[in-house]
């Protein structure tokens, strides 16, 4: 199933080059994890997972969490070097239902499988299989861990359907916060739209956390479509496609990752 087109050498954006260009030229030692996530074949935090199972040797020695690499090391995996980094891949996807935001190829319906791109790509976050809209996919390792830190607060935007109908009150509890298990969840924006639709901004990503909200009031989420991610809107791509993301959607992402670098 082709969603999408493929990126070529001819067409990829000026700050891919630039990107490539910066990561050749650091040469100075780093951690074991940050340099199998700049492959792209896996974030850091599924690297230490190999790293702690002894998936990974550093010249010919089963390496450890925390160690450091640094140019003209061999680094295996399973005993197989690690592919040359190509190109900085970012992707928008419209996720329709159904599909679950796993690299976990044996999962039926996984996400991978669905955009079936050439690249190894892997989801920035989650969308819940039930739910549907926008969700950011990459190769670039570093940046996943990036978007993901809490303390970044990004703002991720819904459109949220729930039966019964909406009511003033029920809005307003769930701008204050909602306590679900252990937590209250932090105050948000939440504007209605309909009779039993309403438009919601989180700054955080609790597991399930807008359905949980809602269940935890009396309310039953429909339908769930996620329209943005920080400044990145869903627009008008259709259910179940796929688009690379402009110069300008990509740049505020390589700041975010520049200024990483520099901690």
């Amino acid at each position: 199933m082709h969603h999408g087109s493929a990126p070529t050498i001819a067409n990829a954006p000026k700050w891919c080059d630039d990107f490539q260009a910066d990561a050749r030229h650091n040469r100075a030692p780093m951690r074991l994890n940050k340099h199998i996530s700049e492959s792209g074949i896996t974030s850091r935090r599924e690297a230490d997972a190999w790293i702690a199972a002894g998936r990974v040797t550093v010249n010919g020695a089963k390496a450890e969490l925390g160690t450091q690499v640094k140019a003209g090391d061999e680094v295996l995996v399973d005993g197989r070097p690690l592919p040359a980094r190509g190109k900085a891949l970012y992707i928008a996807l419209n996720k329709p239902r159904g599909i679950t935001s796993t690299t976990e190829r044996e999962v039926p319906g996984n996400i991978v499988d669905f955009v079936g791109h050439r690249e190894r790509i892997f989801p920035i976050g989650r969308l819940d299989k039930d739910s549907e809209g926008l969700i950011l996919l990459t190769n670039d390792g570093d940046i996943v861990n990036e978007i993901l830190r809490v303390e970044h607060g990004h703002e991720k935007e819904y459109l949220v359907t729930v039966e019964p109908s909406v009511t003033d009150n029920f809005l307003s509890m769930l701008a204050k916060g909602v306590r679900i298990g252990d937590e209250k969840t932090k105050p948000c924006t939440v504007t209605r739209t309909g009779r039993d639709e309403f438009r919601m901004v989180l700054t955080q990503g609790l597991n399930r956390q807008i359905r949980r909200m809602c269940s935890a009031l009396g309310w039953r989420v429909k339908r769930l479509v996620r329209v943005r991610i920080m400044h990145i809107r869903l627009g008008d791509l259709p259910a179940g496609r796929w688009r690379e993301l402009t110069d300008t959607e990509a740049a505020p992402l390589l700041a975010i990752l520049a200024h990483a670098k520099k901690r």
